[in-house]
């Protein structure tokens, strides 16, 4: 199934390494570690976490738990980077299931179990679930509806209910360590979009890269639109790295926020020399107009559409949630296509 990649087989309950980079996570990490160790799963199980510089009381946090359950072992993560992070991790893990986890994500129960299931029944060297988005303040759950809606991410598998098969990349990832370890780990120049670079180099090299809608997520985003704008910005700029490295590689879905961008532009522009009366208001400059117009009520008809929504003032958040995203996702994409990644990153965990 695999272009005649033979994987290593599996025992029934191998030893499990959950593997996660941690940064200013005083508010997450703990819960996160929980429901780890609350896994039902018989076999194994470690968990290594990688410490970066943070700012807050995230290192006292970690070395409690870790004083608590032998189970938790840390090491530094000075580069802060989160593909640096899990690079450390792994290297410091011992077994042959690599299990990538958040420090804002929790999972549920049964997680490892069904992955590992899944990871032995399809032979893939990569399997991953659904994220689901969750919040508890009204911007938080408005930013989480934009995280689980088609209308705000653009319909990745992962965000949504499709059916298990072959997969473009996978939502954190269950390994295979000896596939994982083929393909050199993850990439440490690429400080976003680390997944998906990963799971293009895994299939390139023949290996399995496998969806399972079964396996679930709980994920706790950005609290605030100016963190939710500086996470998109550091992401659309690394989608360009890839775009710039992998080319046609890329599905066309990494191009639309950029594309939006220089469109809503061309808009304002036009906007600006009709109100300044430069050109005439009834010529077929008006048709510069179209793509705002057009985005307006596409954002419109999304918060119309999107569940769990309750009132104005919930639709009004979803709104801007959705321009937040595609904004700053395609400003930053702008950028890196122009300039490349450079030393653009995520601050908002800062």
């Amino acid at each position: 199934m695999w272009e005649d990649r033979r994987v290593i087989p599996l025992p029934e309950t191998p030893a499990v390494s959950y593997v996660m980079p941690v940064l200013n996570e005083e508010g997450f990490l703990e819960a996160a570690v929980r429901t780890i160790l609350a896994q039902d799963y018989p076999g194994e199980k470690e968990i290594v976490l990688a410490l970066g510089p943070s700012r807050d009381r995230t290192d006292e946090i970690a070395e409690r738990l870790a004083a608590e359950d032998p189970r938790v072992r840390l090491v530094a993560n000075p580069e802060r980077d989160i593909p640096a992070g899990l690079n450390r991790a792994i290297a410091a893990s011992r077994n042959p299931v690599i299990v990538r986890v958040d420090a804002h994500s929790e999972l549920t129960p049964d997680y490892t179990r069904r992955g590992i299931a899944t990871l032995r029944e399809s032979d893939a060297a990569d399997v991953g679930g659904i994220m689901r988005a969750a919040g508890r303040s009204p911007v938080q759950r408005a930013i989480a509806r934009g995280y689980n809606s088609p209308f705000g991410l653009g319909g990745g598998a992962y965000h949504g209910d499709g059916a298990p098969g072959p997969a473009e990349s996978a939502y954190l990832g269950i390994f295979r360590r000896d596939a994982l370890e083929a393909v050199g780990g993850y990439d440490p120049a690429i400080l976003r979009g680390e997944d998906w670079e990963l799971s293009l180099r895994l299939r390139r090299a023949g290996y399995g890269v496998w969806f399972d809608p079964s396996l679930q997520v709980t994920y706790w985003p950005r609290a605030s639109f100016g963190d939710l704008a500086k996470q998109f910005f550091a992401t659309g700029t690394w989608r360009a790295v890839l775009v710039r490295r992998y080319g046609r590689a890329n599905p066309w879905r990494f191009f639309a926020p950029g594309t939006l961008v220089i469109a809503l532009a061309v808009s304002a522009v036009g906007l600006l020399l009709l109100v300044a009366r430069v050109l005439p208001w009834a010529s077929w400059w008006l048709l510069l107009l179209a793509p705002a117009v057009l985005y307006l009520l596409g954002i419109g008809y999304a918060t119309i559409r999107i569940p769990e929504q309750r009132g104005i003032g919930d639709r009004l958040r979803t709104a801007a949630t959705l321009v937040t995203m595609h904004l700053s996702w395609g400003t930053g994409f702008l950028r890196g296509i122009l300039f490349g990644g450079g030393r653009v990153v995520d601050r908002s965990r800062a």
